[in-house]
């Protein structure tokens, strides 16, 4: 495999996990090509000066710089989401880029959003995007899917998908985390949280997934009222015609990081909780009984370390997105590249339309 010679646009706090999930690759994969750490761009000079030496890169670039840097060949997008859009098409225009991932949401505006289908449209077929949906390549989640896509479950009628913080409840939490208060589509729950939701379940069933109806809830003096804290929607899948809920909250007491799948179909059901990542369950009406099938962090062929039976975390699965994105070997793992991006992101803005009436109607 040829050198990965890696650029950050992005010295934050999701800059650091993408820095430890490429530095780790090492350690649970045979099949990794060699990776240099090589230029970190950012807003400001500090931060991307601490995060070159801090991480070991060998260069903090203004992003003019950065941008005409012919020895870059691999670009991480890890800045603010009202940014991702304007980066996205400058590292498409660097001299020798062949991979480029970027972190969700894919762009902030509908303007932004065309742009990004024209770009698709017309894109270099060599180019690889892939957009961090990471949440697809946990352990329990990918074998939940393979599972579910046998098709013994039957027809899906309805599901439930819920992704729970309660982080924002505090006000000093709130005030660190300012620019992640914009207004949807740009920022709020659904845009930061929902998005890894809606990911998963465009998984589960398709990328036509139709948003039909939203709701919103919770209120802060220091957060605009179309920075959703809590958010609500319906969903109808065309191919199935199953229907179903997703809710994103960021002030839900008491749940963590909670992520809770649940799919009920003609046959049985099907169901994912965070809460015990080590495995998923599911239930055939011709057996009567719930089954808990244990997964724990089972990625072989790819790997066995450190084992399978041990409970995986939210690193490790994007770890195995990194492994995806460098090396192209997906074997049953989702593709999240851009195409699905935007499909999520169609949600994501569409959400936003919605809040913005029922907001006027009550």
């Amino acid at each position: 495999m040829s050198k990965i010679v890696v650029g950050f646009m992005g010295a934050g706090g999701i800059a650091r996990s993408h820095a430890f999930a490429l530095d780790s690759l090492k350690f649970y994969y045979d099949e990794v090509p060699e990776i240099d750490f090589y230029a970190v761009t950012s807003k400001r000079k500090e931060s991307r000066e601490s995060f070159v030496k801090k991480y070991n890169f060998k260069k903090a670039l203004e992003i003019s710089e950065f941008t005409s840097d012919e020895n870059i060949n691999t670009v991480f997008i890890l800045g603010p989401n009202k940014v991702h859009y304007e980066h996205l098409i400058l590292a498409t225009q660097m001299p020798n880029v062949k991979r480029i991932y970027l972190e969700k949401p894919v762009c902030s505006t509908l303007e932004e959003e065309e742009g990004m289908n024209k770009l698709l449209e017309t894109k270099n077929p060599d180019l690889r995007i892939q957009v961090g949906f990471q949440f697809v390549q946990n352990a329990a989640v990918r074998e939940c899917l393979s599972f579910y896509k046998t098709g013994i479950l039957g027809r899906p009628i309805h599901f439930d998908l819920k992704y729970y913080h309660g982080d924002y409840l505090q006000s000093e939490y709130r005030r660190k985390r300012i620019t992640r208060l914009t207004p949807a589509p740009d920022g709020g729950a659904m845009a930061d949280l929902g998005s890894h939701g809606i990911s998963m379940l465009m998984a589960f069933f398709s990328d036509k997934l139709l948003i039909v109806n939203s709701m919103q809830s919770g209120q802060f003096e220091d957060v605009p009222v179309d920075s959703d804290l809590f958010s609500a929607i319906s969903l109808f899948d065309p191919e199935s015609k199953a229907v179903g809920n997703m809710s994103a909250s960021r002030v839900s007491s008491g749940t963590g990081d909670w992520v809770n799948l649940e799919i009920f179909s003609e046959k049985g059901a099907i169901k994912y909780s965070s809460y015990n990542p080590d495995y998923f369950e599911y239930f055939l009406e011709s057996d009567n009984k719930w089954v808990r099938q244990m997964v724990g962090s089972h990625y072989k062929p790819h790997t066995s370390f450190p084992s399978g039976h041990v409970s995986p975390g939210w690193l490790r699965a994007m770890i195995h997105a990194h492994y995806i994105f460098l090396t192209g070997i997906s074997d049953t793992s989702f593709n999240t590249d851009l195409a699905h991006g935007l499909a999520v992101q169609r949600i994501v803005r569409e959400n936003a339309d919605y809040l913005s009436k029922f907001r006027e109607n009550i």
